[in-house]
């Protein structure tokens, strides 16, 4: 089939390559190059560096207008599939595409509609997921499902690891969703909209950490938001990011909430919480490197018996 692949960040990178190693990929959509940084240095997108190792042809407009439909148009395309482009595609838009318009969105569906799935089922402390490839729809992540493949999520998951695994896999739903439209052989199959769940974007301070709460979720919150925001916490009115961390199997500490009662040189620095104590191996004090738990001591001598809190800026 002739495709337009629509996404922009890593976890749409393995699908584009998978599609266009069985299809004839005409275009790929991808957001505009962004500055960041002093300079303001112009970056592209993961999907745009891929396209263009493969050779195809880029697309970057600000906005799919009616110029831009005439561009896809002439691409003669027959289905765009869309990861994590970015943008909303309206009816004008999708009217394009003869066999319209196919997404893999990394949940159970409905469970989980939203742009954040992945971080949810590690904050929830589930230990299935699944990958959907649906139909495009007006409302976001409502359409047909037309094939679900299982997720196991193992207790040490991060947000991180958990992308890696749905990017590799992305690719094989995509192509046997292609195969099977193709064939005539895919039944889409409608969501029970009234079992829908949702979740929304990640903000910078959603990492928070509450040290009123459980051992087992302050863990859930680190691995949720590695690799961003962290879970996070103050010491002296500075942010303290906690990079990996596990909840404390063994015995002999003890303090009230967010105190640091000392280190296991097995496991790292242990904290109090509402309930166990957690054990931080790696954290990155704000505006310095990350460090592991050791040397983070070694220049912090003081750190131990110190109670960590939120802060007030926030």
């Amino acid at each position: 089939m002739r495709v337009v692949f629509a996404g922009t960040p890593d976890i749409a990178v393995p699908s584009l390559k998978a599609v266009a190693s069985k299809h004839e990929v005409v275009g790929v959509l991808t957001n505009p190059d962004r500055g960041s940084g002093r300079g303001k240095k112009l970056h592209h997108s993961p999907v745009k560096d891929a396209a263009l190792e493969l050779g195809l042809n880029v697309l970057q407009p600000d906005r799919l207008n009616g110029e831009f439909r005439e561009v896809i148009k002439a691409l003669n395309p027959d289905i765009l599939i869309c990861i994590a482009y970015g943008k909303i595609f309206g009816p004008l838009f999708l009217g394009l595409f003869p066999r319209g318009g196919i997404n893999l969105h990394p949940s159970k569906l409905p469970d989980l509609r939203g742009p954040s799935p992945l971080n949810s089922l590690i904050l929830r402390g589930d230990s299935e997921g699944a990958i959907t490839v649906q139909t495009l729809a007006k409302e976001m992540d409502s359409g047909d499902i037309l094939l679900q493949d299982a997720l196991v999520i193992d207790d040490r998951e991060t947000a991180e690891t958990l992308t890696e695994k749905v990017a590799h896999r992305g690719g094989k739903c995509l192509l046997k969703v292609l195969e099977g439209l193709e064939a005539g052989t895919i039944e889409p199959r409608p969501q029970d909209h009234d079992k829908a769940t949702f979740c929304g974007m990640i903000g910078k301070n959603d990492g928070l950490m509450d040290w009123n709460k459980p051992a087992v979720e302050l863990d859930r919150i680190v691995r949720a938001y590695t690799p961003w925001p962290h879970g996070f916490t103050f010491w002296k009115g500075q942010r303290l990011n906690i990079i990996e961390a596990e909840p404390y199997t063994g015995e002999g500490y003890s303090g009230e909430p967010g105190e640091v009662c000392g280190m296991d040189k097995k496991v790292g620095i242990l904290i109090q919480t509402g309930e166990g104590l957690l054990a931080v191996k790696r954290l990155q004090l704000q505006s310095k490197k990350a460090l592991d738990y050791k040397s983070f001591l070694n220049g912090s001598k003081d750190f131990i018996s110190s109670v960590l809190g939120a802060d007030n800026d926030l």
